[in-house]
């Protein structure tokens, strides 16, 4: 996401799509076979959303690539080069361009956000430079980035009811806040501060904060902030079961934008809101 927050991208590369209707219908659960690249950009006045599923007969993968069908990425140790090839749906239009992310430092761990340690984070690079550059459409941009990686050995639904995360920028290194809230009634509230070396510093847990719902889908937010109240400067995803927002708030003194997410796994698991899905996430076979 870029530092002011007017233009962005996000890109997620997934084996068994956590979110995929076919995966949740799917008797064998077999990950292989639920496979996409979601990107999403962000404008000033529209975005754009592509999530393709593809099966394993277009996954390539080895310990510094990973490509499905026409996108990929690569590392070469200093650099994650993305190389996106997809549609966007349910309007079907090319979504076509290259993202460099550089990581000023890697962090030394994964965190375990379940009781049973089925569910792993690794919030692996809190600090990148990102440079996206894109011809269809037709964006280019540089700005403050992110990278992580998650696995896990079940269903997201069947370990955790909801959850909020937020990431923002600080004057050295990053904050990340992770409120899980577990199906057995217990939770876990990650608050976490890297240096630009990706060192861990202290940082104390922020107050709770509510946020007002989403317009259209009612998605309830909240956050943590110290002081003054949290307020949403922005929604960029408002959907059945998740939303994206810019925020304002202060973390560990410093007046922040942290780029937030709320989901909720309970609306997930409504028969309805899975039949919706295919109309944004289409499937190809091979």
């Amino acid at each position: 996401m870029s530092a002011d927050g007017r233009q962005g991208l996000t890109v997620i590369a997934f084996i068994g799509s956590v979110f995929s209707p076919y995966y949740a219908w799917d008797a064998k659960r077999d990950p292989f076979a639920h496979c996409a690249v979601n990107v999403v950009l962000y404008g000033e006045r529209a975005n754009c959303f592509a999530m393709t599923e593809r099966n394993a007969r277009a996954l390539s993968r080895d310990a510094a690539s990973f490509s499905l069908g026409p996108s990929s990425l690569e590392w070469d140790g200093g650099v994650l080069t993305i190389r996106l090839d997809e549609r966007s749906a349910p309007i079907p239009r090319a979504v076509r361009g290259t993202v460099r992310v550089r990581p000023k430092a890697l962090t030394a761990q994964p965190f375990t956000l379940d009781a049973h340690g089925l569910h792993r984070w690794w919030p692996m690079a809190p600090d990148c430079d990102v440079e996206a550059t894109f011809s269809a459409p037709s964006i280019a941009w540089r700005g403050s980035g992110y990278h992580d990686t998650n696995d896990g050995d079940g269903a997201l639904e069947d370990a955790f009811t909801n959850w909020t995360w937020c990431r923002a920028p600080l004057t050295r290194g990053s904050a990340i806040l992770y409120d899980v809230r577990r199906t057995d009634g217990s939770h876990q509230n990650l608050t976490l501060r890297f240096d630009a070396d990706g060192s861990r510093r202290e940082m104390s847990t922020p107050p709770a904060a509510s946020l007002p719902p989403t317009g259209l889908w009612r998605m309830p937010r909240t956050t943590r902030s110290e002081g003054a109240q949290a307020q949403v400067v922005r929604t960029f995803e408002d959907t059945p079961f998740y939303a994206r927002s810019l925020l304002a708030s202060t973390l560990d003194g410093e007046t922040v934008q942290p780029v937030h997410e709320s989901l909720s796994l309970r609306r997930f698991r409504n028969p309805l809101v899975r039949l919706m899905l295919p109309f944004r996430m289409p499937r190809r076979i091979g």
